[in-house]
């Protein structure tokens, strides 16, 4: 929730992740791309993008089964229109999800199976009206995918599915370092093998969902991670955060212990009082608990219902990684003495929590007929308190099943403090309860969007603030113990945010792909239509938009078809409904806005589609790997000239396995293919000629390949071990610069002119250090370079001709702030060439050298999210006397590999799709 001071900003080191930039799986399709209809169709049909079933039906009447239940009605009302749905058989591939009634209105949520396997956002909604008898089909929306014919027998494992989710998990987390606690050799992380998924993607990907849970290897902040595995060979192809934080997390996730309800004792229902964090007295409805004690348990909001509680939690005792996803035994209902509270429980935010929960509820019971946050009078549970390792939390988030509010600090109130913050995180479990938006990419920021509409909605209702008062769209301006409101936000609904200034191009390993980056470009057109229809109008159309039309995978032009469509529905014609549509072209959200956003770089492949895997560069050479335009095939690994004169090299072979993590040296390329069974090292002449297995795992993921001269060098990578091997020509088994001690660690290798360099942790004197390395395989000689202080992190090694180049963090309190170090090739004459404790220093997490230059891969240390603190390159002289941005392109930069001088090739995510991309000499400032 704060203004974070984000050590996890940084994304993936050396991974490309597949963009989100047009929704979370179906990449950017221009209008002219959708799938075209076999007929004309109607004027209020709106085509889906590369399926042939309808994005949108609207604007009719037809009639249904009255006599069938609603699912059974709206799969009968599909199959007999299946010339528009192209659905063939709904009652096998659409199993009712959802059901919701309101007077005559029905809205069934239906969700796609595909050969009997969930399909990943694959709902379908069909809207309904139920009177006098009689039934009618009113409209459609939603997505269901007419091209799967993937097949559903897995070929791999599941508990090999699981290890590779987990450590495809640790490398996104913390595999672009190597840290002093990683010789604690503790499992921070462990995964749960779910089901069978297919993801969407052209002919559809079998995977396996896989969570991992645990605490953040850098940070030690909670994980709760989706990740989606290939069950044929066996790659992660999809992953992102399950936890809905307020902000982007500072530390992205947590450890579920026994999942589990502890409801309070009924007790006997009074009116108690209170005292918020802003001085105010409120009223609070609390029970009498058996031990005489009163507790925060409303059950007088649910009392003619489902006689549920609203609770509030004391939970000030509590890590949140104890929290996350699971109930502690020994959790206990916030209690006082008499039925006033007192200090301790407003200081605790305990007493803002259980009033604006009360708010909340009330306001989407009145304004929605809503009972609760499932609809159907469901409980609803606030934790306040939340600590992180003992330390202050300073954020909220929705775990799926209930709110959790962190303790607040020294600048910040708890997390409950404001009432949009509270309306915030319960309106993300209506959202879960209804359109389930996924939390990543731009469904995701339309998941944020709508959470900080109706938090706000609640906010400003609640308060009487006008609608064009200057802070009217402030989202937590509360929360802070002495700034303004202004200064204190953590969002505008009013900041004037569009796709074309402001949509940021990130990948799933920053922000889950811009979920809080690029919300206000949807919330504020959202906010803008309030301010002109008024408050209650706009309202009633964005909750039946959510409820009734939009779905789980849906994006920004998505969701204004879907708020456009609901306002229709509602009566909303002429200058009103013109309005309605000039707030969402004010923000840029019209058909085909991904395709508007420039480069100042050169292309050289482009539409990668591939996460988890980078590029890297030598001998004039680039290497890289790509998939097919939907994404769907498995990758291969292509090489090309950096100066992008011929066409690009298929070195790989296409045979179902994953190729990733490429290497050459101009002459070679090296990578690993990950296949059901195994990881093996393959390489191959550019020239062409037959592919030779170095090396193959059963056990441990392999990464950080490099290649010079025959000598090939990598990391291996279990649970507890890590450890950089090396082959020189003609060698059968690997030789382990470490000894394979499993008392030393080793990792992230560069390789140059005959010398390997690495990151080393190793015990001496009782203690472990951590130190880079030189090694001549030629020899076995190794060189410790020299240790100007005691760092606790180690980043990526580089090396040239004349020195050897890393990262170093010395202070991992100032925010994830790296030195750059450089070192004679005899281990002496250590400096910085960017120190990590002056101004200027970067929060980098990547490095690669040339004769002549150092570019790094890095955020800027800042306050908040924006486009100059995304991961960007820059480049340094050796010296460091001139730092400069390598491009100037608005999106997110990943994986940098240097060439000759200045020249740097990377992968660029400004676009929307990831390309690779290429630039001779640093752009400079960039403004």
């Amino acid at each position: 929730m704060r203004k974070p001071s984000r050590p996890g900003i940084r994304a993936g080191a050396r991974g490309a992740a597949l963009l989100a930039a047009a929704g979370l799986l179906i990449t950017a399709v221009p209008a002219s791309a959708a799938t075209p209809p076999a007929t004309e169709p109607p004027a209020d049909v709106i085509p889906g993008a590369r399926t042939a079933t309808p994005a949108l039906v609207d604007g009719i009447r037809e009639a249904a089964d009255a006599k069938a239940s609603p699912a059974d009605a709206a799969r009968g009302h599909l199959a007999a229109k299946e010339s528009r749905y192209k659905i063939a058989e709904p009652g096998r591939d659409l199993a009712p999800v959802q059901t919701l009634k309101r007077g005559a209105e029905e809205t069934v949520r239906l969700q796609q199976k595909h050969q009997g396997v969930p399909v990943l956002g694959g709902q379908y909604v069909v809207r309904m009206e139920n009177k006098g008898g009689e039934r009618v089909v009113t409209g459609t929306s939603g997505k269901y995918f007419t091209d799967l014919t993937t097949g559903v027998t897995p070929a791999v494992a599941k508990d090999v599915a699981v290890r590779r989710a987990v450590t495809a998990t640790q490398r996104r987390l913390g595999g672009h370092r190597l840290s002093k606690d990683d010789a604690k050799k503790t499992a921070p992380l462990h995964g749960t093998a779910g089901g069978l998924v297919v993801i969407p993607r052209g002919e559809g990907l079998l995977t396996y969902h896989v969570t991992v849970r645990g605490t953040h290897p850098a940070t030690g902040g909670p994980v709760l991670q989706h990740v989606y595995v290939d069950a044929r060979a066996g790659f992660p192809v999809l992953q992102f955060s399950g936890i809905k934080t307020l902000t982007p997390p500072k530390a992205a996730t947590g450890t579920a212990v026994k999942k589990a309800d502890a409801p309070a004792d009924p007790g006997t229902g009074t009116v108690g009082s209170g005292t918020l964090l802003n001085g105010a007295k409120v009223d609070l409805n609390v029970s009498k608990a058996a031990d005489g004690r009163y507790v925060l348990a409303d059950r007088a909001r649910m009392a003619d219902g489902s006689k549920a509680a609203l609770t509030t939690w004391d939970a000030r005792d509590k890590d949140v990684y104890d929290v996350l996803g699971g109930w502690p035994a020994d959790l206990r209902e916030f209690g006082s003495a008499g039925a006033e509270f007192g200090k301790d429980a407003t200081d605790a935010g305990a007493v803002d929590a259980h009033w604006a929960a009360g708010q909340v509820y009330d306001y989407y019971k009145k304004h929605h007929a809503r009972d609760g946050l499932d609809g159907r009078g469901s409980a609803v549970n606030s934790l306040v308190g939340v600590t992180q390792f003992g330390l202050p939390y300073v954020n909220a988030f929705w775990d799926g099943t209930k709110m959790v509010y962190g303790s607040g600090d020294r600048e910040y109130k708890p997390l409950s403090a404001d009432l949009d913050v509270v309306g915030h995180e319960m309106t993300h479990g209506v959202v879960e309860n209804t359109a389930n938006l996924v939390y990543a990419g731009q469904s995701g920021a339309l998941n944020e969007a709508v959470a900080d509409y109706f938090g706000n909605a609640i906010d400003v209702t609640q308060s009487g603030t006008a609608m064009d008062h200057p802070d009217s769209g402030l989202i937590g301006e509360d929360l802070c113990r002495k700034a303004t409101p202004r200064a204190c936000a953590l969002r505008d609904l009013n900041d004037g945010a569009t796709t074309s200034k402001d949509f940021l191009g990130a990948t799933f390993g920053t922000d889950n792909g811009g979920v809080h980056l690029n919300s206000t470009v949807f919330s504020g057109a959202l906010w803008d239509m309030r301010h002109d229809l008024g408050a209650e109008q706009a309202d009633r159309i964005v909750y039946k938009a959510l409820t009734e039309y939009m779905t789980p995978l849906d994006g920004f032009t998505d969701g204004r078809n879907a708020v456009l469509a609901a306002a229709k529905d509602l009566g909303v014609t002429g200058q009103a409904l013109n309005a309605a549509k000039r707030s969402f072209n004010a923000h840029g959200i019209v058909a085909g806005w991904e395709e508007a956003l420039g480069v100042d770089s050169d292309e050289l492949l482009g539409k990668l589609n591939t996460t988890g895997t980078g590029v890297q560069a030598g001998g004039g050479w680039w290497t890289v790997s790509q998939s097919n335009d939907d994404g769907t095939e498995p990758y291969s690994v292509y090489a090309g000239r950096a100066d992008g004169t011929g066409a690009p090299k298929l070195i790989s072979p296409n045979d179902g396995r994953y190729h990733v993590h490429p290497a050459t040296d101009g002459k070679t390329v090296v990578w690993a293919a990950y296949g059901a069974t195994s990881v093996d090292v393959l390489s191959r002449p550019i020239a062409g000629g037959p592919i030779k297995k170095l090396y193959a795992s059963t056990t441990s993921d392999v990464s950080g390949l490099r290649v010079e001269n025959g000598v090939t060098v990598f990391e291996t990578l279990g649970l507890f071990t890590r450890h950089v091997v090396h082959l020189r020509p003609g060698d059968v088994t690997p030789t382990y610069v470490d000894g394979g001690d499993d008392d030393v660690l080793t990792g992230l290798p560069s390789l140059a002119h005959g010398r390997i360099a690495y990151a080393k942790l190793y015990p001496e004197d009782g203690e472990y250090r951590l130190g880079v390395e030189l090694l001549d395989p030629r020899t076995g000689k190794k060189t410790l370079t020299e240790r100007l202080d005691e760092p606790q992190t180690l980043g990526q090694t580089g090396l040239n001709g004349r020195h050897v180049f890393w990262l170093t963090d010395e202070n991992i309190a100032d925010g994830g702030r790296m030195g750059i170090r450089r070192a004679n090739l005899d281990g002496t004459g250590a400096y910085d060439i960017s120190a990590e404790g002056k101004p200027g220093a970067l929060i980098a997490a990547d490095l690669t050298v040339s004769e002549s230059a150092v570019t790094v891969n890095a955020s800027l240390p800042d306050t908040s999210y924006r486009n100059e603190t995304l991961p960007k390159n820059w480049q340094l002289t050796t010296d460091g006397t001139r730092k400069d941005r390598v491009s100037c392109n608005r999106g997110e930069q990943l994986s940098p590999a240097a060439l000759e001088g200045t020249r740097v090739v990377w992968i660029d995510g400004t676009t929307g799709w990831t390309n690779l991309v290429t630039r001779t000499r640093p752009a400079g400032r960039c403004g």
